[in-house]
């Protein structure tokens, strides 16, 4: 369950810096939107993975890279 919270509280700002990266580079808000789906759902999808299926192990190597992406993708930005 924590796990699947923090992995939650990270892939929030992953969505937003995805969704201004694509707008950065496409500027179309068509293109903008669908990249904030795809990046929600595939978060979602993992969050429901990491509740169920998933080791705790790989859960939290899971949260553990997508806070690193969320850091890399701030810093870079």
């Amino acid at each position: 369950m924590i796990a699947t919270a923090l992995l939650a509280a990270a892939g929030l700002p992953l969505v937003l810096v995805v969704m201004a990266k694509v707008r950065d580079r496409t500027r179309s808000s068509g293109q903008v939107a669908l990249g904030g789906v795809v990046t929600l759902t595939l978060l979602a999808v993992v969050g429901v993975l990491t509740l169920t299926v998933l080791p705790g192990a790989v859960s939290w190597a899971l949260v553990a890279a997508v806070a690193a992406a969320v850091s890399v993708m701030l810093l870079a930005g």
